[in-house]
C-alpha cells in the first residue's frame, strides 16, 4: 500500500501544475558578507543560520541586534526563585527554554567549530559565532547559580502552547524549575557540563579568549562533580515529570560518559579519560543496539569523540565504525533507511523532524571520517548525500533552509516570525509568514520526500535550536573543503505543488487498473504458451520462488 501511494505520490510531483512564482527571489534580510575568501553560497548559509541563533534569542538583546522584529522579552525570568535566568534563546518556535537541548546543540556547534574553524574563517563568520556562543553559554552558567543547582526548563507548556503572537505579549507566569542533589538530573547537567568544557577548548585554541575559557572550564567542572557525585543517578524527567512532554531521555549514561571525555579534552587530566573509559564499560555502551545520535543520547557521539582523543583505546574506534557502517549501509540491526530521494529515515527518529538524525549522523560521519582514512570515502560520500538533499538535490526542489532560494519553506512554525496572532488558525492568519526567519533549518520532509509548507504542520515545518546545530558544522565543513556550489544554486524551478493526500480521478485509477490486469493476463498468457515462466507456474498459480 505504501508502494502505490509513492507512486501516485510521485506521479503527482512529476505532473503537477507548477503554482509558484517563478521570479528570482532575492532576500532582503542578511547579504553576503564582506571578506568572504571561501565559496559565497556557503558562507552565505553560514551567516543567515548564525543569524537564526540571533532570531531566538531572549532577554534584553544587545545594541547589535541584527532581526528588527525581536524585542526585549522575558525579562523576569528566575523571579520566582530569586534567580536571574533573563538571556539564553527559545528553544522553537515558542518561547520556553531548556538547558538540556541548548546544551546539546552548544556542544554539537563547539565540537565542529574545533574540527573546521577555518571554515568559519573562510565565511567571515568567526565574530558571530563568538557571539552566538556566548549567548547560550553565559546562560547555561547563570542556570548553574551554585554547586549543587541546575534550572533546567524556564515557561510553563501548558500556559505557552496557549499562545500565538510576538514577543512583546508573552504569557505568563514563566515558573523556573530546577534539578539538585536531591531531585537529581544526571543527564542534563551532565550534559551542560559537556557543552561549557566543549566551548573551553574552542576559545583556548580558536577563539583565543583564555579568560573566557578558564571561566567555562570551571563552571564545567562544578557541573561534572554535581553529575557524578548526586545519587542516585537519575534522569532529570523523573525529577520533574512535566518535562517529559517536551524532552524526555530514558538514559544518563552516555551524557556523563560524554561530559568526562569532553572534561579531559579541555583539561588533559588523564583521571577524566580513565573515568569516561570505566563508565563506558560500566554502562556496556558498546553492547547496546545501534542508534541514532540526537539530544537525548550521545552513546554514537561517544564513540567518535573517544576514537579521537584515546586512540590507544580500540573499543572506541570499533563501536563508531560499528554504528556508522551498520546504519550507512542499512545492515541487519539498522534503524534507518533511505527514501527514495536518498534522505536518510530512521524508524523512531524521523517522522517528528526528518533532517536532523539525517544531518546528526552525517555530521558524525565527517568528524569520525578525520580519524579513519580506510572509511573516509565511503562516510564523506554519505554525508555529501545528506547536505546535497538538504539543500536541494530532493523531488520537492527544495533547500531546507528559510530565506535562501525561491523555494525555500516561507511558513516555518514559528509564532514571532508568523505576524499572526489566532492560535486556532495559524495556517492562514497571516497567509504568509511576516517576516522571513532567515536560515532556520525546517523539520523536513516526509517518507515520501513530499514537503508540505504549512504552519501548523510542526513535524515538518517546527525550527529549533538542534536544527541548526549539525547544519553548523555541515556548512563549516564544506568550507573548509572548498566544496563546490550547493544544489539550489542551479535550480530555476519553482517546486512543485503537491496536495496532502491527494488521490488520482476514480476514471485514472480504472485506467490504471485495467492496465495492470491487462499485462498480467498477458503475461499469465505468454508464460502458459511457454510451458511456464517468471511469476507465475502453468497452472496459474503465483510462483513465490521468483517473486522472493
Amino acid at each position: 500500500m505504501r508502494l502505490f501511494s509513492t507512486l501516485i505520490a510521485t506521479a503527482a510531483i512529476s505532473s503537477a501544475v507548477l503554482a509558484q512564482d517563478n521570479s528570482t527571489w532575492i532576500p532582503d534580510g542578511p547579504s553576503n558578507p564582506a571578506g568572504v575568501t571561501g565559496n559565497v553560497h556557503y558562507a552565505n548559509l553560514m551567516n543567515v543560520s548564525l543569524w537564526f541563533y540571533e532570531a531566538q534569542r531572549s532577554g534584553k538583546l544587545p545594541s547589535d541586534n541584527r532581526v528588527p522584529w525581536r524585542h526585549d522579552s522575558a525579562l523576569n525570568d528566575g523571579s520566582d526563585n530569586n534567580v536571574n535566568l533573563v538571556g539564553g534563546y527559545y528553544d522553537a518556535g515558542d518561547y520556553l527554554k531548556f538547558s538540556l537541548p541548548l546544551a546539546y546543540s552548544l556542544t554539537s556547534i563547539a565540537w565542529s567549530a574545533s574540527a573546521w574553524f577555518d571554515g568559519y574563517q573562510k565565511a567571515n563568520q568567526v565574530h558571530y559565532l563568538d557571539s552566538m556562543l556566548r549567548w547560550g553559554l553565559d546562560w547555561l552558567i547563570q542556570a548553574h547559580p551554585n554547586d549543587n543547582t541546575f534550572y533546567v526548563q524556564v515557561g510553563d507548556g501548558d500556559v505557552d502552547n496557549n499562545y500565538w503572537g510576538p514577543d512583546t505579549g508573552i504569557p505568563t507566569p514563566r515558573p523556573s524549575y530546577q534539578v539538585n542533589r536531591t531531585a537529581v538530573g544526571t543527564d542534563a547537567v551532565a550534559l551542560a557540563s559537556a557543552a561549557l568544557a566543549s566551548a573551553s577548548f574552542l576559545y583556548k585554541n580558536g577563539l583565543n579568549d583564555t579568560d573566557y575559557s578558564n571561566k567555562l572550564l570551571q563552571n564545567a567542572a562544578s557541573l561534572f562533580n554535581l553529575a557524578y557525585t548526586a545519587q542516585p543517578r537519575n534522569v532529570y524527567t523523573k525529577a520533574i515529570p512535566a518535562i517529559a512532554e517536551f524532552y524526555n531521555t530514558n538514559n544518563y549514561t552516555s551524557q556523563l560518559t560524554y561530559a568526562a571525555l569532553w572534561m579531559y579534552k579541555a583539561t588533559g587530566n588523564s583521571t577524566y579519560r580513565d573515568m569516561a573509559s570505566n563508565f563506558f564499560d560500566q554502562f556496556a555502551l558498546g553492547s547496546q543496539p545501534v542508534g541514532v545520535l540526537d539530544w537525548s543520547d550521545q552513546t554514537n557521539a561517544v564513540f567518535v569523540l573517544g576514537a579521537e582523543l584515546d586512540s590507544s583505546n580500540t573499543k572506541y574506534a570499533n563501536a563508531a565504525r560499528n554504528v556508522l557502517d551498520t546504519i550507512i549501509n542499512t545492515a541487519s540491526g539498522s534503524p534507518c533507511t533511505f527514501t527514495k530521494g536518498g534522505l536518510l529515515w530512521c524508524n523512531g527518529y524521523s517522522n517528528s523532524n526528518s533532517l536532523v538524525p539525517a544531518q546528526d549522523m552525517a555530521l558524525l560521519a565527517l568528524l569520525y571520517a578525520e580519524l579513519d582514512s580506510t572509511r573516509a570515502d565511503s562516510y564523506r560520500r554519505f554525508a555529501q548525500g545528506q547536505i546535497d538533499y538538504l539543500l536541494g538535490k530532493n523531488y520537492m526542489l527544495t533547500p531546507y533552509v528559510v530565506g535562501i532560494h525561491m523555494n525555500s519553506p516561507r511558513n516555518p512554525h514559528h509564532a514571532g516570525a508568523s505576524g499572526g496572532t489566532d492560535i486556532s488558525n495559524i495556517d492562514t492568519s497571516p497567509p504568509e509568514e511576516k517576516y522571513v526567519l532567515y536560515g532556520a533549518v525546517v523539520g523536513g520532509p516526509d517518507e515520501d520526500d513530499l514537503f508540505f509548507d504549512e504552519r501548523n504542520d510542526w513535524a515538518q515545518t517546527e525550527v529549533a535550536l538542534d536544527y541548526n546545530a549539525p547544519f553548523q558544522g555541515l556548512i563549516a565543513y564544506q568550507l573548509s573543503t572548498n566544496a563546490s556550489d550547493p544544489p539550489y544554486v542551479t535550480i530555476t524551478q519553482p517546486r512543485p505543488k503537491v496536495t496532502r493526500g491527494k488521490k488520482f480521478p476514480g476514471w485514472l485509477i480504472a485506467v490504471i487498473v485495467i492496465v495492470v490486469l491487462f499485462v498480467i493476463t498477458l503475461t499469465g498468457y505468454l508464460c502458459w504458451w511457454k510451458r511456464g515462466c517468471g511469476l507465475f507456474n502453468r497452472k496459474g498459480n503465483y510462483n513465490r520462488a521468483v517473486a522472493a
